[in-house]
């Protein structure tokens, strides 16, 4: 790379080819369905926020690089290079690659430089599209604003804006447009792309072809463009039964979840409609499509804490879980993939935090056997049990738990220890794991998994914000930057109330923290948002949970 200006691309496409390789290499691993969850939805959770910034970014002196290369660096400039990459096809790609790299080997290069390679060996316009993803912030908002059926051809209008997180700056002035390839998918073939097109301008119709009147279409097959897609309520309608029955692919099933749950943070669908529609992922049996419900429930989790119906989301929340629970049990069954034994974990984690009762026991059970040497945890089932048995905690427990990290010298174990600290729901326990977190028996790195796991509570985070506050100096004089701000991004977005955004803004203005700016004003902006959408919409969730 000329400058660190055009670094995005080295780690953009490093995050794109190490999924690639690995689905390459172990196709079973369904490494792209993780990709989406972990990679290309984190890229579209930091980029429809105000204090986002484009993929590049002009840095004019080294000491900006800390800051800009985030998980917009990484995760939406992967995502983009995958958007590329099907667009192109792979055959045109690997020949640009090519190009680009006999071209330009011995020397370094500017972004546009690879864009005129796959140019050269697409006969596409991909300078010209990829300008709209790269140098301008934010990404699209399709909305099918339009659904006609003229015999078996399907007709669709469709439009484009740039997706907020904040509903009060789509009136914005500032004029955002990309040129967005667009697929679509039909019920008659789920898994296949039916129909392309590249849409470069506000409007555009669509018509696909032989599509029954009962049939759905989908658009972005397979998550792969980076936008979000709003459809109108009898098209979704429409989704249910290929959810329910799995006929619809596992990405498009998640990817319909989050496209709506965004929707829902944005204030324009309702929290009872994506509360609806996780109802029908009950029978779901992939375990990515459960991590992103999963996140989303988690999402939920946080916001419904500060309402008087927690317990009631929390009901809703066991029943959503309760079937894939009893499907998978707390034993490995024989011959059963990695994916399963993930599955396992992640089903029982949600349970503890929706305090059921039945996995607390069995985890306290199998704690007391796993201390006591007369039955080991198997690894996968660790962080279950560990959370399980520390939400009931007494003192006793903890120091027991304690106990297990000071004593091993796996570090694996112990990162297990400090992710389930935060579990504990006592706060005169909360604090003595505050004081343990950034003692000398604790690395640096594992300070900031146990702050993270304390602030994920009501209470633990309240705790966590005046611990941090407390020990400012010494978190500015000992952790680096990019530890600071993970710990200020987990400890303070959840917050719900105006008063504490204005309480973290003058914290940070009067005690500066360089290196994490951009990290406290998305954060502030994040918990401005956490407070419209409680406003907006408790009424409503209230009413809806109220049977459960």
């Amino acid at each position: 790379m000329e400058w660190w200006t055009h670094l995005w691309l080295n780690e953009g496409y490093a995050t794109f080819v190490e999924f690639m390789c690995v689905e390459h290499l172990f196709p079973e691993y369904d490494i792209w369905t993780q990709f989406v969850t972990d990679t290309h939805n984190r890229a579209l959770e930091l980029d429809c926020l105000k204090n986002s910034h484009p993929i590049e970014v002009p840095v004019n002196q080294p000491s900006e690089v800390d800051e800009i290369f985030d998980d917009i660096s990484y995760s939406k400039g992967g995502s983009v290079i995958r958007m590329l990459h099907n667009f192109i096809g792979d055959i045109d790609f690997k020949k640009g690659m090519n190009i680009y790299l006999t071209r330009h080997q011995y020397s370094n290069t500017f972004t546009e430089d690879l864009w005129k390679a796959l140019a050269e060996a697409s006969s596409k316009p991909v300078g010209e599209i990829m300008t709209t993803w790269t140098k301008q912030m934010g990404f699209p908002l399709i909305e099918v604003q339009e659904v006609k059926q003229e015999g078996n051809n399907r007709i669709l209008t469709l439009s484009q804006q740039k997706f907020w997180a904040d509903p009060k700056l789509k009136s914005t002035h500032q004029e955002y447009n990309w040129m967005v390839p667009l697929t679509f998918s039909t019920g008659s073939l789920p898994g296949k792309v039916a129909h392309k097109v590249l849409m470069d301008k506000e409007f555009l119709t669509v018509t696909i072809e032989d599509v029954k009147p009962e049939q759905w279409v989908k658009v972005n097959p397979g998550v792969v463009g980076l936008y979000r897609v709003h459809y109108p309520s009898q098209v979704l309608a429409q989704f249910i039964p290929a959810i329910k029955s799995k006929e619809m692919p596992p990405l498009d099933r998640l990817g319909l979840a989050d496209d709506i749950f965004a929707l829902v943070q944005a204030g324009q669908a309702t929290t009872g409609d994506v509360l609806l529609l996780l109802q029908a992922f009950v029978d779901e049996d992939n375990y990515t499509v459960w991590s992103s419900v999963s996140n989303i429930l988690g999402k939920l989790n946080l916001l419904m804490s500060y309402t008087d119906f927690h317990s009631s989301f929390k009901s809703y929340g066991r029943i959503i879980f309760t079937e894939i629970e009893k499907k998978l049990g707390w034993e490995p069954q024989p011959n059963e993939g990695h994916l399963q034994a993930m599955l396992r974990s992640l089903v029982l984690n949600r349970m503890v935090s929706f305090d059921n009762k039945e996995t607390q026991k069995e985890a306290k059970r199998r704690f007391e056997l796993h201390i006591s040497k007369k039955e080991t945890i198997i690894p996968d089932l660790r962080s279950a049990v560990y959370k399980g048995v520390l939400s009931v905690a007494d003192q006793q427990t903890l120091d027991s738990m304690l106990k297990l990290y000071r004593e091993t010298d796996n570090q694996e174990e112990q990162d297990r220890v400090a992710r389930a600290l935060g579990a504990i729901k006592a706060p005169e326990l909360m604090k003595q794991v505050l004081d343990f977190s950034i003692s000398t028996e604790v690395r640096k790195q594992d300070t900031v998994l146990v702050l993270i796991s304390v602030g994920m509570s009501k209470d633990g985070r309240e705790l966590a914000w005046n611990f941090f506050k407390d020990n400012w100096k010494h978190f500015k004089d000992n952790y680096p930057s990019q530890h600071v701000a993970r710990v200020i991004k987990y400890i303070i977005e959840d917050f719900v109330t105006e008063e504490k955004a204005l309480e973290v803004e003058a914290f940070f203005r009067d005690h500066e923290f360089p290196g994490t700016e951009r990290t406290v004003q998305q954060s502030i902006e994040q918990i401005s948002l956490n407070e419209a959408w409680l406003k907006r919409d408790l009424v409503q969730a209230k009413q809806y949970l109220k049977v459960y």
